[in-house]
Order: structure tokens, then sequence, then C-alpha cells
């Protein structure tokens, strides 16, 4: 298992562990292992459903690296917990974490689903979002998807995605760039993933990224550097 994915299932069982009043099993073996150690983790998925979502007001913002989150009509603040050159981990308050790379979310936990695995053949053209005004570029990604409890009957492995990238500016708003990545997939319904990004850095601004087949989009924007 891959260092920053052991690291996002860790910070989900931390408030479970506490609840439960139980040591945390030794997360150096399998999910399934430590899956195992810990009481009522097969409803974890139930408790989490919306982590750290809310309809009510903005809540205050964050000391640090942080991003503001929003999943339909509910919002959230995720704080930076580690950083590895591009890759990043969030976690919101509530439970749900997500790890990035760059601009682009390449996987979730505390939701219904779970993104579990992004991988992509070459360079993302997000890293240049201005070569994409002269020309579109396309882009074969494949995921992996599985359910909360990351129950092996809910796990989906090597879902290929065809995608295709254009920009264009954005009349109202000066010197900012839409980046719409359209995807294609045979197992699963297309979608599009929309980032705007500074016309003269090509920093991505703000992003709404598909995380799994029956979830909304997650729209993301940066609060602070991270």
């Amino acid at each position: 298992m891959r260092p920053w994915l052991l690291l996002l299932l860790s910070l989900l069982l931390l408030p479970l562990l506490a609840a439960c009043n139980v040591n945390p099993p030794n997360l150096g073996g399998t999910w399934r292992e430590a899956r195992e150690n810990i009481p009522g983790l097969a409803e974890a998925g139930t408790l989490l459903t919306g982590a750290g979502f809310d309809r009510r007001a903005e809540p205050p913002e964050p000391d640090g690296a942080a991003l503001r989150l929003w999943l339909g009509s509910r919002r959230a603040h995720a704080m930076l917990v580690q950083a590895t050159g591009e890759r990043r981990l969030w976690r919101t308050p509530g439970g749900f974490a997500l790890a990035t790379d760059g601009a682009r979310v390449v996987a979730t936990s505390g939701l219904t689903q779970a993104l579990t695995a992004s991988h992509q053949e070459g360079q993302d053209p997000l890293a240049d979002p201005k070569a994409l005004l002269a020309r579109g570029r396309s882009l074969r990604r494949q995921v992996d998807i599985g359910t909360a409890d990351r129950a092996p009957g809910g796990m989906r492995f090597g879902l290929q995605l065809d995608c295709r990238l254009r920009a264009r500016p954005v009349p109202e708003e000066a010197a900012t760039l839409l980046v719409e990545e359209r995807c294609s997939s045979p197992q699963l319904a297309g979608f599009t993933n929309r980032f705007w990004a500074d016309a003269d850095t090509g920093a991505v601004l703000r992003s709404e990224q598909w995380i799994g087949p029956d979830l909304p989009a997650l729209r993301l924007e940066e609060l602070a550097p991270g």
C-alpha cells in the first residue's frame, strides 16, 4: 500500500478509535487486518456520509494551508496534513480526507464511496493550462473505486477513462482560463471536470471534479497556499 494512502486511511480511523476507547491497530499490516481490530467499523460508512459537510453558514477560515470544499449544497474546509512534492493530503474536521496531486484529486475517503487510486499515462496537461488554448490534449486515465468500508465486493479496479482537455478564456473573469476535461469510459457514465486557472501563471485556482459515480462533483477552492 502506498504510504500516502495508508496515512489517508489512518486519519479517518482516529475519530472512531477515540469514540470506541480502543487502542489504535498496527497500520503496518493490511487494511483487512486493521479493520478487524476496530469494533463497529462496518457501520463507519453510514456515520461518515457527508463527514464535515454542512448546509449552515460558512465555517471560520482556518489558519494555514487549507481548501474550501463543496459537495452539492454542503460545504466544509480541509486542512493540509502532509505535503510531499506535488502530493498533498487534506482532512476536514468531520473526517473526510482527500489526496491531491497538483490540481487533481487522486483519492478520497470518508463518504459512502471512495476514490482509492488514480493513474494517468504521461504528463498531466493541467501542468500547462495555457497550452490548451491553442490545441486540446487527450489523456488516458485509470481509477479504482470502492465503498466506504473497503469491502472486497465493492471494489472496482482499473476503470478506464479517455479524456479530452481544452481551455478557453472566461470573459467575465479577467486573466482566468477555464479548462474543461470531458471523460468517457466503457465502465462508467461520462462526466466533465472543470478547472479555473490564472491565465498568467497557469496556477489552478478552483475546480469541480468527479470523485465517484454516485456522488455529486466535489468543488475545491484554495484558501491559502499549500
